[in-house]
């Protein structure tokens, strides 16, 4: 059965054609990113029905913050697994054990420490992302759930996503992230109407939603035990691959750091211009994070293979691999840029049936939304480095997109422009680094040896 299950490995990793070989493995990993953007959509959906701006704003507040959960879970599960996956790729499976072990109870450590630092500063935090007299309370009551108790499961089940994908076990890891999104789906209503628990209820839909899916991965592993050479045994825990997990998880975590600290941001000087705004552009960036997560889903989905052929010096499959995957999320965000032009105020209105905001709500997603094809293109060119073990490349992308350009031009567009001026920041930030990006990945195809076309 072991040998079965490795020729399966072989061929897919290997042998496979291109664009069957990226849909096996992304096609599971983007339906679990659409399912786990719904659930994220729930929460702003179902507390928008009830009509109230400053419910809104404040889980629009708190979101940043939340997100910075992903930004650990990319550090260290994300980083395994694109070291897994190159230790496959060079046949050295002996350490993946360590490897899995370290990004499990090590990323478990580290954010256990961060929702208890969040939850000894809430009131200072709140504060600085801008919550108001309205919207304290309920920014602290879904702060403490979300990140104070969840914090822990939601991490730990990223890690468990990631370490299953780096394998080619991409149903399995798509499956424990669709069970919690649907779990989330379902509770909302429950608690928010049934419980009138309101904000409060969906924060704790989301953050027992995140513990069933550790279990769900928990029990996977137990099924695939004899089929894959990861474990989650403590004794396994060791520091000796801390390097190689962060040189590729940093880039990542810095990308999700630093774009929430945008979004932090962003709705800081929202704030100054009322609670409706604030609530506006909550709404408008989680439908605007949906082609971006299949853009994330595809990347997830692509890397192993990308990590594998590199490790295994088959640059050309590994390019095709890249250049498909490109082609493919350009023609994806290029449909939802038409779908949200031409439906904006219908889509929105369903979130918040509230006039005011839904307008408002529309202007900025059809602006917002010009930026998502350039974003994909550029998440993608950092991930396919990212996978080949290139973080210092895929950080410096990062830091310049999201450090150097993004959080100062969202200050000058405000102060030049206003409102109106910061939700055009990210389309004039994506056309700065486009051809930055390319170049680098340019760059880095031409230094690596060019050994004979494999198919």
């Amino acid at each position: 059965m072991e040998i079965m299950e490795e020729q399966s490995e072989k061929y897919l990793f290997e042998e496979m054609p291109v664009p069957k070989a990226v849909a096996t493995l992304a096609i599971p990993t983007v339906i679990s990113q659409v399912v786990t953007m719904i659930y994220n959509l729930a929460d702003t959906f179902f507390i928008g029905q009830m009509g109230d701006p400053t419910m809104v704003a404040a889980v629009s507040l708190v979101s940043p913050w939340f997100n910075l959960l992903t930004a650990l879970g990319n550090l260290f599960g994300l980083g395994a697994s694109s070291l897994i996956s190159r230790m496959l790729g060079a046949q050295k499976r002996g350490d993946i054990r360590h490897v899995a072990a370290f990004s499990v109870w090590g990323g478990g450590a580290v954010t256990l420490v961060f929702s208890l630092g969040t939850y000894l500063a809430r009131v200072p935090l709140l504060n600085f992302l801008g919550a108001s007299s309205d919207t304290f309370g309920y920014a602290e009551s879904y702060l403490f759930w979300v990140v104070v108790l969840g914090g822990v499961p939601t991490m730990i089940s990223l890690a468990l996503g990631h370490l299953l994908r780096s394998e080619g076990h991409a149903r399995q890891a798509s499956a424990g992230m669709m069970f919690g999104g649907i779990l989330n789906v379902v509770l909302d209503p429950i608690l928010i109407f049934g419980f009138h628990m309101d904000v409060a209820g969906a924060a704790i839909a989301t953050a027992f939603s995140n513990a069933a899916s550790v279990v769900f991965f928990v029990i996977q592993y137990l099924r695939l035990r004899d089929k894959t050479a990861v474990s989650l045994n403590p004794r396994y825990f060791t520091f000796r691959f801390t390097g190689p997990v962060f040189s590729v998880g940093l880039a990542s975590a810095l990308a999700t750091t630093l774009g929430n600290a945008s979004n932090m941001v962003m709705v800081r000087l929202a704030s100054g211009y009322g609670d409706i705004p604030v609530a506006a552009y909550g709404i408008v960036k989680r439908i605007d994070q949906f082609p971006l997560n299949v853009s994330m889903g595809l990347c997830q989905g692509f890397m192993p293979l990308v990590g594998y052929n590199y490790a295994a010096k088959n640059y050309q499959r590994m390019r095709r691999v890249s250049v498909f995957s490109w082609k493919a999320a350009l023609i994806i965000s290029a449909c939802f840029v038409a779908c949200f032009a031409v439906f904006a105020p219908q889509i929105l209105h369903l979130f918040i049936p509230e006039e005011q905001t839904s307008t408002l709500d529309a202007r900025f997603l059809r602006i917002a939304c010009l930026a998502v094809p350039l974003t994909s293109v550029n998440f993608l060119i950092s991930y396919t480095l990212q996978a080949m073990g290139k973080g210092v490349q895929s950080a410096a992308l990062t830091f310049s997109r999201q450090g150097l350009i993004n959080i100062p031009l969202l200050m000058l567009m405000n102060v030049v422009f206003g409102l109106y001026g910061m939700i055009w920041t990210q389309l004039v930030v994506e056309i700065i680094m486009l051809p930055v990006s390319l170049g680098m990945y340019a760059h880095t195809w031409k230094r690596l040896k060019q050994p004979d076309e494999k198919s």
